[in-house]
């Protein structure tokens, strides 16, 4: 994480992250954690349906393809779009770790234009963890996997219990998400993004 503020900068008792022994078998894909997510929910018309697959350790990797209603300047990726992308992925390791945390802070860099139709190849880790502070980094490539880095961030995740969410949610997407016959998804719906 060089170049990040110095609140990203894990503290000298951070230690490395495990991965829960119940996580997604390496090449799972994670699946939306909540179906209305605009980053990764299938029934949002314009999200970005990105998908993520779990990765070795407390990693992962993650494809969204920009679209028309995700441009900022003419045929290109909105910024916005782009740092929308990158929480996305990085909120999803904490389902590696089967914590609850929120995005705390997000530092993102664009290296280069992101046009639209263009496939972003999202790459992911959990890098320390101290106390109830979760420390992650990010990149994004064009034109596949090992392609070159359009996007990249730094992100400090902060554990939370359910009740952040239901003190804060609207009541009615709260009770619907809790009120899921799918067990699993509803322990999903709120395990990450503030």
């Amino acid at each position: 994480m060089s170049g990040s503020s110095a609140a990203l900068q894990p503290p000298a008792d951070a230690v490395k992250p495990v991965r829960h022994p119940d996580a997604p078998a390496p090449g799972e894909l994670l699946g939306a954690h909540y179906e209305q997510c605009f980053g990764c929910g299938g029934e949002q018309p314009h999200g970005l349906h990105l998908e993520a697959r779990a990765g070795e350790g407390v990693s992962l990797t993650a494809e969204f393809t920009v679209q028309p209603a995700h441009q900022g300047a003419p045929g290109l990726a909105h910024g916005g779009v782009l740092a929308t992308a990158l929480d996305e992925t990085l909120g999803s390791l904490n389902w590696l770790l089967r914590t609850i945390a929120v995005t705390g802070r997000l530092e993102t860099d664009f290296t280069r234009p992101v046009p639209v139709g263009t496939t972003l190849h999202l790459q992911a880790e959990v890098t320390a963890v101290a106390g109830r502070k979760i420390y992650s980094t990010a990149t994004g490539r064009i034109g596949g996997p090992e392609g070159p880095v359009a996007v990249r961030a730094d992100a400090l995740f902060i554990e939370v219990k359910v009740d952040h969410f239901i003190d804060h949610g609207r009541t009615e997407e709260i009770r619907a998400a809790m009120d899921d016959p799918d067990q699993a998804r509803r322990a999903r719906a709120f395990e990450v993004n503030p």
